[in-house]
């Protein structure tokens, strides 16, 4: 399984709009919107997990493909690095 990261999203996108954009290439396990903690309006971008093959064709399918006169970002996601303690002295 494969986690992918899709970034430069609309803002007014949904959870559906983006698994039946996936869905086209294999099944989707899940699809993550990510909201900002404070207001809950949504960042633009999300995650979808998918089997590896299928993951990597729509990778390579949708990188760059403007929805609403964005053009996607889109690749594998990448372990987010450990944050580091902003309040040491």
């Amino acid at each position: 399984m494969k986690s992918i990261y899709v970034g430069n999203l609309p803002f007014t996108s949904t959870e559906d709009e983006v698994r039946t954009m996936f869905s086209q290439y294999g099944s989707v396990h899940s699809v993550k919107m990510v909201s900002d903690r404070e207001t809950g309006r949504p960042r633009g971008f999300a995650f979808v997990e998918m089997d590896g093959s299928a993951a990597d064709s729509a990778i390579s399918a949708l990188n760059g493909k403007e929805i609403n006169g964005r053009p996607l970002r889109i690749n594998e996601a990448r372990e987010r690095a450990p944050r580091q303690d902003r309040h040491r002295f």
